[in-house]
């Protein structure tokens, strides 16, 4: 059952704004926009994904990592694996949702972060299995189909953008939605600040400003204004009905404080008051979001020499550079230093033209002053100036410091290695097992979902996932095959990894002896004491020790997947007995692969019959052999290796040199006899739920 998550997706932006920014407008412009704002946007709101009712939506420009607002989801799905004989049944759950990114169209998305996490790369390579779709925002984007086929109907979202998971795995968070995070790219480059405010304001009219990477618009129309306005280093003036974004730039007017026709002005006519330093912030602090953080928060300062105490933090919720952060800092702090002057001068009846808001220079002083206020009485008009503190030179030495940036690595495709081979340990489960180990051709590659079937595809169960990432590659070359009981000091095994940064290591002999170092190359299982590194992904390994575990009768060949086995990598499928001698196809579908990647086993029981005896020799008339065993590899007691089946039985075939042949059974490992010069022995331990395979002797 699908359920909605109720969300808004509207915002104080889609208002009416005359209202919130008429307070701009007017005789006395509000000095305080390069300071203080109201109900604008703030740093924080950009990272956390929520689900509430009356969530602000942000209109995005530029480039911005923004959580967005789940707008829709299901109930988690629950999936079952596993649950055979010998194995647990094991849960996984998924989740279809939508996220709202932005309220205005955007023009794609770049990365994807889930509790940190990178799920999507910058080239689009989605990092888990799962469906996306992006909604760009466009007028006549159509309505979601998955949406609609879970809720019947649903709005399309026109105007706003918004991207939809399908079957989003959980596990790795808690199987819960995770806090997604998105790179979203509304724009192809940076925007002017006076762009953004006319995009969001129809009163504004001109003006341009500082260009920002990013910047999202929440909250009052009024608050964003204000923060486009501090961005830019300038400043709001009544311009044609409407408001310009103005900067200390450009050619000032000229006004002359020669104090006439004072007739009728109440006050003094000239006058000036300078604040003490003290009431200057020793710094200020600007926090924005940093691109060379993946658009995380960073904090630049900027400090002054001199008296007072103090430091103002300012936030800035705009995509900059460390370096253009750090320059409004100081630009902020220089102003601030500045705006303790004030002047009062009055003029006469051609004054009345100049407008609050406006840059100007008295007469032949040096400087620049903004009007703050503009009073007419009578026929004077008095003018209350602050200076302006000009261009300030860029601090040296602004850093983004350390960032613990997500890998972004790609995938690749699943690099899959699957036999049937002795079990691993002592367990001496009743049912058939394949050894599966897997890795991908990109470092990113982390696992894949497993299936198998033994109707040759027609039909397809469920196996769970592969292990950790294994070191997989192919046998390239090989050496004959040497004595399982002694090291192969001659021989070597050369092979080639997936990739080039796979490693393999040395293992000195207590370490061989604990069980390090062992590999599978199809059927037979080999540890090696020596990998020498031949680059490439080339790797010759020597000091062998073959055969381990009984698998001497099917030694390595060139062309054999190859496998480090380790605890972590290692996932076993456990097969109903019935299908013994069956050929079963294991099949992996990872997140970078775009079909899934199969390898044929046949199933010949080599994960439950005993080793082959071994030391066949003739005693007496007879013949003598030594039993092996399933369990006890380790040895640890001295002892004899425990039986390992239900009973020790023994059948011999003994062909004579004139091809007739005679077989009989045994309970002990040796056979009195008679047997004749010349006769064919071979000999197999029969097995709870098979037989070894043939040891072959002439005698």
């Amino acid at each position: 059952m699908a359920t909605l998550v109720l969300t808004a997706v509207g915002s104080a932006l889609g208002g009416p704004v005359g209202g919130a920014i008429g307070g701009l407008i007017g005789n006395g412009l509000d000095h305080r926009l390069l300071g203080r704002r109201r109900d604008g946007p703030r740093l924080t709101e950009l990272a956390v994904q929520t689900s509430s009712y009356g969530t602000a939506i942000p209109l995005v420009f530029g480039t911005m990592r923004v959580a967005g607002t789940v707008i829709w989801s299901t109930d988690l799905k629950e999936a079952r694996s596993g649950g055979g004989k010998g194995q647990g049944t094991r849960y996984g759950y998924s989740a279809s949702f939508a996220v709202l990114l932005s309220g205005r169209p955007i023009r794609r998305i770049g990365r994807i972060w889930a509790d940190g996490r990178l799920v999507r790369g910058a080239a689009g390579d989605l990092k888990v299995k799962a469906g996306l779709c992006l909604h760009a925002g466009g007028e006549d984007q159509p309505v979601d189909p998955l949406i609609a086929s879970a809720r019947g109907t649903t709005p399309a979202y026109r105007g706003m953008a918004y991207l939809v998971w399908e079957d989003l795995p959980l596990a790795d968070f808690g199987n819960r939605i995770p806090q997604m995070t998105v790179e979203v790219i509304a724009d192809d480059a940076a925007v002017a600040a006076g762009a953004i405010a006319r995009a969001v304001a129809a009163e504004v009219t001109a003006g341009e400003g500082m260009a920002l990477a990013g910047f999202a618009a929440t909250g009052s129309v009024r608050g964003v204004l204000e923060v486009l306005a501090q961005a830019a280093g300038g400043w709001w003036s009544p311009a044609g009905g409407g408001l310009a974004l103005c900067l200390d730039a450009g050619a000032p007017g000229v006004v002359t404080d020669d104090g006439v026709a004072t007739q009728g002005v109440s006050g003094a006519a000239r006058s000036r008051r300078t604040a003490p330093i003290e009431t200057v912030p020793r710094a200020i602090a600007v926090s924005h979001y940093d691109p060379a953080r993946d658009y995380q928060a960073g904090v630049q300062r900027a400090a002054r020499i001199g008296p007072g105490t103090g430091e103002e933090r300012i936030e800035m919720p705009a995509a900059l550079s460390a370096g253009a952060a750090r320059s409004l800092a100081a630009q902020l702090l220089a102003q601030a230093a500045a705006a303790r002057v004030r002047r009062t001068v009055t003029l006469g009846f051609a004054g009345m033209t100049v407008a609050a808001g406006r840059v100007v220079r008295i007469g032949e002083e040096p400087g620049r002053w903004r009007v703050a206020e503009a009073s007419v009485e009578g026929l004077a008009t008095r003018l209350t100036l602050e200076p302006l503190a000009g261009a300030v030179a860029v601090p040296a030495g602004a850093s983004s410091g350390s960032v613990a940036a997500a890998p972004d690595v790609p995938l690749g495709t699943t690099v899959l290695r699957a036999a049937e081979i002795p079990a691993l340990d002592d367990d001496l489960a009743g049912t058939p097992r394949l050894t599966v180990v897997a890795n991908g051709t990109g470092a990113g590659w982390r696992r894949a979902t497993l299936l198998w079937s033994a109707d040759d595809g027609a039909s397809w169960t469920d196996a769970g996932e592969t292990g950790a990432p294994g070191v997989v590659g192919s046998v390239e070359a090989v050496t004959d095959f040497a004595t399982a009981c002694l090291f192969d000091l001659a021989g070597s095994l050369t092979v080639r990894l997936a990739r080039g940064d796979m490693m393999l290591a040395d293992a000195d002999d207590a370490a061989l002896d604990r069980g390090a170092n062992l590999a599978m190359a199809a059927g037979e299982l080999i540890q090696f004491g020596r990998a020498e590194m031949l680059g490439a992904g080339r790797w010759r390994l020597t000091r062998l020790l073959r055969g381990r575990r009984g698998t001497e009768a099917v030694p390595a060949r060139a062309g054999d997947g190859f496998a480090l086995l380790s605890a972590d990598s290692v996932r076993t499928i456990a097969l109903p007995l019935a299908l013994l001698g069956r050929e079963i196809r294991v099949a992996a579908a990872g997140a970078g692969d775009a079909a899934p990647v199969e390898v044929r086993v046949l199933l010949d029981g080599a994960s439950v019959r005993p080793p082959a005896p071994a030391a066949l020799i003739r005693s007496g008339a007879g013949l003598v052999w030594t039993r092996r065993s399933r369990a006890g590899w380790g040895w640890r007691d001295g002892g004899d290796a425990p039986l390992g089946e239900e009973a020790e039985r023994y059948r011999l075939t003994l062909t004579a040199a004139d091809g007739s042949s005679t077989t009989v059974e045994t309970e002990a490992p040796a056979w009195p006899g008679p047997v004749a010069p010349g006769t064919r022995v071979a000999l197999r331990q029969r097995g709870t739920w098979a037989d070894s395979l043939p040891l072959t002797a002439d005698v």
